[in-house]
């Protein structure tokens, strides 16, 4: 046998031999501290169980995929390279899910064991068409119909407008608020996002359907979901009354959307282009973050009677700035 046939056939071994024992390792993961029978203890903890174990299981299947398709390579050399591919996308593959499943388990510390099952009653809510006439808004999170943000940053400009749109989901009334990205004069990102207001004043996130777009053809609806389809649960994106230590979960649907915030300060100062939006010590400051992207978090600043102004990326000082706000932005 050749000495390039054996390092592929070394190769392939060692790939096989690897996935077996991360899925074997996932499997020996126990189900709870006291098993299912135990109904409701450690929820949070067994769902990251969970999430681990599809996580691996997926890229199981995409290996063996690369490997079918590496097969079909006549050249040797080719296929040896194809399958080395694999195994390393693997490895990288297989360091993500283990750091998804810390940042799971970060979460659970913050909010405990229990499930994350929100009861939703239409009745706690208002109708959406009210807001800003006989219903007061969220002073940080306005739904009224009309108001339009625009924000800047890098190469990017985000245009958000608060349509006279509605959605029932879940028998809730939800305003649509409509969210276009371009970079460069493109769009590349057209999203509908559902959100509601209850009568507490706390805004709930519903959903979403995004329009991904690439050189103006769409390419997917990649991150889109909707509470109560396959197991998709609504979450607050702003309370009525935020303080510091807040932690709650802005959306959630397991293994796509898992977004989280903790409010930092509600005495923040921001600076923005945007004329009467910057604020001086009286912002809310909200740090959001996602275990499926553990070691990724943004620092939001809210504005009284405006809602988010400023967007930056702590370990960059990237910056996303709001740079008209009203009616009548252009």
């Amino acid at each position: 046998m050749s000495k390039q046939k054996k390092m592929t056939s070394g190769l392939a071994i060692l790939g096989v031999t690897l996935i077996v024992a991360l899925i074997s390792m996932g499997a020996a993961l126990p189900a709870s501290a006291g098993g299912y029978h135990r109904g409701h203890e450690q929820a949070c903890t067994r769902t990251s169980q969970a999430a681990f174990r599809a996580c691996l299981y997926e890229i199981r299947d995409d290996y063996w995929i690369a490997v079918g398709n590496c097969t079909n390579l006549s050249d040797r050399g080719a296929r040896w390279e194809c399958k080395n591919e694999a195994i390393m996308a693997w490895r990288e593959s297989g360091e993500e899910c283990s750091d998804q499943y810390e940042g799971r388990q970060k979460v659970c510390d913050a909010l405990g064991e229990a499930p994350y099952d929100p009861q939703i009653d239409p009745a706690d809510f208002v109708n959406p068409d009210e807001i800003g006439d006989s219903v007061e808004p969220n002073p940080y999170f306005p739904l009224t119909a009309g108001l339009v943000w625009i924000y800047e940053g890098g190469d990017e400009t985000i245009t958000v407008t608060s349509t006279s749109e509605t959605k029932d989901i879940l028998g809730v009334k939800c305003r649509v608020v409509q969210d276009v990205v371009e970079e460069d004069g493109e769009v590349i990102e057209d999203t509908l996002d559902w959100y509601a207001q209850d009568k507490d004043g706390n805004v709930w996130y519903f959903g979403e359907i995004a329009l991904n777009f690439e050189d103006g053809e769409l390419v997917d609806i990649e991150g889109s979901w909707t509470a109560g389809v396959d197991g998709a649960k609504a979450g607050i994106i702003m309370k009525a009354h935020p303080a510091v230590g807040d932690v709650y979960r802005q959306e959630f649907f397991l293994g796509d959307a898992e977004d989280m915030g903790e409010v930092l300060s509600v005495k923040a100062s921001a600076s923005v282009p945007a004329p009467g939006a910057s604020c001086d010590g009286d912002c809310v400051l909200t740090r959001d973050w996602t275990p499926l992207e553990p070691d990724v978090e943004e620092e939001k600043s809210y504005a009284r009677g405006i809602g988010p102004i400023l967007e930056v990326n702590p370990e960059t000082n990237e910056r996303l700035e709001l740079v008209a706000f009203g009616f009548d932005a252009p």
